[in-house]
């Protein structure tokens, strides 16, 4: 709160290279460094005596620009943003974010496919020179600008505001197929809490002839037609795919599903109602318990027989792979898609940041733990393999087949059902898989919320209950198709197209607009006014150069070469390509759109007009005492 302006007393003269202060106002010239003002407390010049303080040698206007006044010339109450309450809340929502179930399958699956040891030889020089100069400039722009990833936009260059909105639409398809893949998770915790776990005997109501359990004690043989008792649990129980001919015959929707995919957004709702203050204490569970049962498992993967065998196969290194230019776009996508750029979370997130918060150190430990948690994540995937290998009496290669959610939800919880204390096991794992997700799904929708809600304060400001219920309603309606009997293939079309390259153009998109409209210069200047220190050559070559074009090999390797899908034994047909290429597009079309919106509302001359969209509309606020002062 502010105090009527009663000080008639004008700022003194500063000598120059020095940073003077007189009633509470800092003048300061362009040599000295930005630093708080010690009285904060006192009063400022009134607007009938700003002649000398109107112009402030550090390029900040003065108070009058930011403060609104009432009629009697006193500073009105501005209603602070809302910040972290500490700063282990903001650590763990960010990890927690970057570190969700694509660290514990994908990784591993991407290590193994692509050379083994060898590939944690491209995938460290990608995270050096592309993830994690990217993660660190969301982390300072979000911080510096304190907006959300739409209104952000009117402070570095307004024509590429509909990056805001794509990024938004991209969130919702996310939320509208990730949450079922919980869904799936939460079913198989509840069907744990049995002495014998379901998937572990060919007895029961969902099998077929087919299935052949090779654990049990009687001498079984294994043949090209078999399916063990997980895959058939999975498939024919959970997912019920067999009632499904594919994409064009999705069949009814799953009661149970629909019921635990209900339970899942009624915990994000109460977890993310009320902003970051409730969110933040949620992840103290969320993104830390994780930690705990991979350790657990880890311990227990090790003692395995057979365990030594799975490790060899994912750190043996295959070096004539590092020169297939698809392990090196692997990855770069793998790194991307880890860290999370482009998703305005980051964004999100780091609005909530205290001003002089270290965003810098925040960039670096959080990328580090990610990178290291995918890493941890294969020793426990691979030395279950190993030792289902060794069961199987087969090679690892041949156990490892199943890619994505099947090798969690097959391999791996086939082997936990194989193990002694099988029901405890199967619990801890599957409320893993459950914390592991919650935390990104708090984290994609804040990212919407707080780009609706700082783009639209005055309608949403004081309803963000009532708005976040609309949007998890929204997300849950939006989920049906996923929770079909064909819902599976629905998920597998999502996770391929409707997120992949629309991310990356996004975020190539964001990385040229800061660099090179905005300015590194410019940028590097923000970052020293929140830090007081200038970020190295090395970040501004990867932010002008490295980074788009990191970028745009990975984002053009995806168009050039489609994945051809297959789930199970079902080949997806032609056209789900054209399908899933309009949903992609159907997010980053807001991009052009807004562009030339922009353009025809903008008074003037075509290079006027081009000129004023670029510029940046209203200047950033920076926290100062009890002041808010206007970076113009």
């Amino acid at each position: 709160e502010t105090e009527p302006l009663t000080s008639k007393k004008d700022v003194s003269d500063c000598n120059e290279g020095e940073d003077c202060k007189e009633n509470g106002l800092l003048v300061r010239n362009p040599k000295s460094a930005l630093r708080l003002v010690e009285d904060g407390n006192k009063v400022h010049p009134s607007q009938g005596d700003k002649g000398g303080a109107a112009q402030i040698s550090n390029g900040y206007s003065g108070v009058q620009s930011s403060v609104p006044c009432n009629g009697r010339g006193e500073l009105m109450e501005l209603e602070d943003r809302e910040t972290w309450s500490k700063k282990i809340d903001f650590l763990l929502s960010v990890i927690g974010y970057a570190v969700d179930l694509g660290n514990v399958w994908r990784f591993p699956y991407i290590c193994y496919q692509n050379g083994g040891g060898a590939f944690l030889i491209p995938y460290t020089i990608m995270a050096i020179f592309g993830g994690i100069p990217l993660f660190y400039m969301e982390l300072a722009l979000g911080q510096y600008h304190r907006n959300g990833c739409i209104s952000i936009w009117r402070k570095i260059c307004p024509i590429f505001k509909g990056i805001g909105f794509a990024i938004c639409i991209i969130d919702l398809y996310v939320a509208s197929y990730y949450n079922t893949i919980m869904a799936w998770a939460f079913y198989y915790l509840v069907s744990s809490f049995t002495a014998q776990l379901p998937w572990t005997s060919c007895t029961n109501p969902w099998n077929t002839g087919n299935c052949t359990n090779y654990f049990s004690k009687d001498n079984v043989s294994w043949s090209l037609h078999s399916i063990s008792p997980a895959e058939e649990f999975y498939t024919r129980q959970v997912l019920q795919v067999h009632k499904s001919n594919g994409l064009d015959d999705l069949g009814g929707i799953s009661w149970q599903l629909t019921l635990c995919l209900l339970l899942i957004f009624t915990i994000v709702y109460f977890s993310i109602w009320k902003g970051v203050k409730t969110s933040g204490k949620v992840v103290w569970v969320t993104a830390t318990f994780p930690y705990i049962i991979l350790f657990i498992l880890l311990v227990r993967g090790a003692t395995l027989p057979g365990a030594w065998r799975g490790v060899l196969y994912y750190l043996k290194p295959d070096w004539q792979k590092l020169l297939a230019t698809e392990v090196w776009v692997d990855a770069a996508a793998q790194i991307f898609f880890s860290l999370g750029p482009g998703f305005g979370v980051l964004l999100a997130y780091a609005s909530y940041n205290k001003f002089h918060n270290n965003c810098y150190q925040d960039a670096l430990v959080t990328s580090t733990v990610n990178c290291m948690t995918s890493f941890v994540s294969g020793f426990v995937i691979f030395t279950v393999l190993g030792y289902m290998a060794e069961m199987r009496n087969e090679d690892v290669s041949e156990v490892a087949k199943d890619t994505g959610p099947s090798l969690l939800f097959i391999t791996y919880a086939e082997a936990i059902a194989n193990m002694p204390a099988s029901t405890f096991f199967a619990i801890i794992f599957f409320l893993m898989l459950l914390t592991l997700g919650l935390d990104s799904t708090f984290a994609g929708l804040e990212g919407v919320i707080t780009g609706v809600l700082d783009e639209f304060p005055h309608v949403w400001s004081k309803r963000r209950e009532l708005f976040v219920l609309g949007l998890t309603i929204i997300c849950f309606l939006g989920s049906l198709a996923t929770l079909t009997f064909g819902g599976a293939y629905v998920v597998k079309l999502f996770e391929e197209y409707a997120t992949g390259p629309a991310v990356l153009t996004v975020v190539f998109l964001e990385a040229v607009a800061v660099a090179w409209f905005y300015g590194i210069t410019q940028f590097c200047n923000d970052v020293k006014e929140m830090l007081g220190f200038t970020p190295g050559w090395y970040w501004r070559i990867c932010w002008a150069a490295i980074s788009p074009i990191f970028l745009l090999f990975v984002t053009c390797s995806f168009l050039s070469n489609p994945p051809e899908l297959r789930l199970f034994d079902y080949n997806y047909p032609y056209w789900t390509t054209v399908v899933g290429y309009c949903i992609g597009t159907s997010s980053i079309i807001c991009i052009p759109i807004y562009m030339v919106y922009r353009l025809i509302i903008t008074p003037g001359t075509l290079k006027e007009r081009i000129l004023k969209s670029i510029t940046p509309e209203t200047a950033t606020e920076i926290p100062f005492g009890d002041i808010r002062m206007n970076a113009v």
